[in-house]
């Protein structure tokens, strides 16, 4: 392994675009964000180093020994994460990015290609959230981040057209197309940029430092590793990817399971599954720390932890033996999870879905078994376990800990799923299920938009079929808790403070079906609660359903509905937590 001659930034991004670039498989995706890439340009104008890189020198006849991966050039943040799988001929020789996949990606995102990433507060499934930026540089002015020099942003195509004094956003990719410096020159006449005085100076200086930086300065310093063994190959990875973004370790064990795996691709088919089981329902974020350690957790192997020694060959082989179950397993549980009404907003703990995972592995469990008759106990069983596991937060910490001891008692017992076992071989312990009264009162500080909020409803709602959409709607309409409003529908100006706080909380909280909660959506709640239930009859069973008390329910009584609410949840929840917990661990 010696150094090389240093080339330069345009000789690397040609490189990558005529595939004579590649990455291994070994490789991580791309991670880091637009704000590492702007940083990332902004160095290279100040002459900052960015360290040297490392290539892999792979002869033509040992290509096929491996499996590579292009470079990704349009990132999008839902639909293009993923590099797509290299189409080798087997003709020329390829070089493969060891150390500095990062950089060089940015770069080639940058000069050519895209990153789409969804605005704040925008939907997960609305295309519109993500619009494709590229990335600009202002030439009129240098940046206000006291961070940059330079003002690098990546910008929508609407965002760059906005033009004034003090900002002309030229795209970075275009210096591509003036290799000679008297175009740079040409284009900057062409453009009228110099007539902004002073800040003509900047843009011609700017723009040719630029130009400057990618064809003329030799900043692209490489070590070449020419050794074809991929057991010193792996070595090296582990070894220079400790720096930079750092590597989540699990990013290392994917990369020994894909250099172990004979007939499949690990990382080809861990991503594709990611994907898949993400797009369930209202959709999930699980990642492949998840499926990794499902992975361990289903092979029973007495060791479940993150460790090189886990990811053996040996085990290796058994995973991937065991990879269609595995993933059947692992599907089937999402999909009950999408029943209980569940989504990325809603999960709180990913972990927590593994013990459900490993019953359906273990039990061998049909694909009908969320849908079948037959196992509505079991679903029922599984459902107030895992709500409550999330609330307690049992998988907080350490989950391996209660992972392990779960794991034995579901295999000694998968008739059906052993909730009371399992509830009562925690008890007294740090992640028992039990709920005291402190743990009960402090329900109700949860409010919506939470996460947690959702499983809190959720517990008192037992009966109801989550395949149906769900929303978490405000009994009284949040639209109405404004001072002014509150004034002029009568409250009283001394009870106001209390509206104001208690609005959004739990006991102003149900669950209602999608098209009554669009339905209802402002309408004042006892004219919505007349007109939808007809019949005395209709409005108690309403009652008794969302624990309605029986008070005055126009909005002027609010404080007295919070309160009598409130005791009725109470009771309840002493009844489903407090009560039936305590009954099952200490019987």
């Amino acid at each position: 392994m010696s150094f090389q001659t240093p080339i330069t930034i345009n000789e690397a991004i040609e490189n990558i675009h005529r595939k004579k670039y590649l990455l291994p498989s070994i490789q991580r995706e791309l991670v880091w964000d637009t704000d590492q890439m702007e940083l990332l340009f902004d160095s290279l104008m100040r002459d900052y180093p960015i360290s040297s890189f490392l290539f892999w020198y792979v002869e033509k006849d040992r290509i096929d020994d491996y499996q590579f991966y292009e470079f990704i050039r349009d990132y999008h943040e839902r639909n293009t994460k993923h590099n797509p799988k290299a189409n080798i001929n087997g003709e020329n020789d390829i070089i493969s990015i060891l150390d500095g996949q990062q950089r060089l990606t940015s770069l080639y995102i940058g000069l050519k290609g895209t990153y789409a990433y969804r605005m704040p507060r925008k939907r997960y499934d609305n295309p519109l959230s993500y619009p494709e930026r590229k990335l600009y540089l202002n030439l009129l002015s240098p940046s206000n981040d006291i961070n940059k020099k330079y003002d690098f942003l990546f910008l929508s195509s609407e965002e760059a057209n906005e033009i004034n004094e003090n900002t002309y956003w030229f795209k970075v990719g275009d210096i591509l197309d003036l290799q000679k410096e008297h175009e740079v020159n040409n284009y900057l006449i062409r453009n009228d940029l110099m007539k902004y005085g002073d800040k003509s100076i900047f843009a011609n200086e700017t723009l040719f430092k630029l130009h400057s930086v990618i064809f003329k300065n030799q900043i692209i310093n490489y070590y070449l590793e020419k050794d074809n063994s991929l057991d010193k190959v792996l070595n090296i990875f582990i070894r220079v990817n400790s720096g930079g973004t750092t590597l989540s370790y699990s990013d290392l064990l994917l990369s020994i399971a894909t250099a172990q795996w004979q007939e499949k691709d690990a990382r080809e088919e861990i991503y594709k599954f990611v994907d898949d089981i993400n797009s369930i329902g209202d959709g999930f974020n699980f990642n492949k720390d998840f499926v990794l350690k499902a992975c361990l957790l289903l092979s029973d192997f007495t060791d479940i932890a993150f460790k090189v020694d886990n990811f053996n060959r040996q085990n290796m082989l058994t995973i991937e033996n065991k990879w269609e179950e595995i993933t059947g397993s692992i599907r089937t549980a999402v999909y009950l999870l999408e029943s209980y009404g569940f989504n990325r907003e809603t999960l709180t703990s990913n972990i927590s879905v593994l013990p459900m995972c490993y019953y359906v592995f273990k039990r061998g469990l049909p694909h009908n078994f969320v849908q079948s008759r037959d196992f509505k106990e079991d679903r029922e069983k599984i459902k107030n376990w895992l709500i409550i596991a999330l609330l307690k937060r049992v998988f907080g910490g350490q989950p391996d800990n209660v992972l392990r001891p779960i794991r034995k008692i579901i295999s000694e017992d998968h008739l059906i799923f052993p909730y009371e076992k399992i509830v009562d071989a925690l008890k007294g312990t740090p992640k028992t299920f039990a709920f005291n009264d402190d743990e009960i009162e402090n329900l109700y500080y949860y409010y919506y938009g939470q996460a947690y909020t959702f499983s809190t409803l959720a517990l008192l709602y037992p009966s109801l079929d989550y395949r149906n959409k769900f929303h978490i709607d405000h009994i009284f309409p949040k639209s109405f808790f404004s001072r002014n409003k509150l004034l002029k529908k009568g409250v009283s100006s001394d009870k106001i403070d209390f509206y104001l706080s208690n609005y959004n909380y739990l006991a102003n909280l149900q669950l209602l079906e999608g098209i009554p909660n669009q339905e209802k959506s402002d309408t004042d709640f006892k004219e919505w609660f007349n007109k939808v239930n007809q019949t005395e009859q209709e409005k108690r069973d309403y009652m008794a359903k969302h624990m309605i008390p029986d008070v005055d329910i126009e909005i002027t009584n609010f404080d007295v509905f919070i309160e009598k609410r409130t005791e009725i949840m109470r009771e309840k929840y002493k009844s489903i937590l407090k009560e039936k917990i305590v009954r099952i661990a200490y019987k």
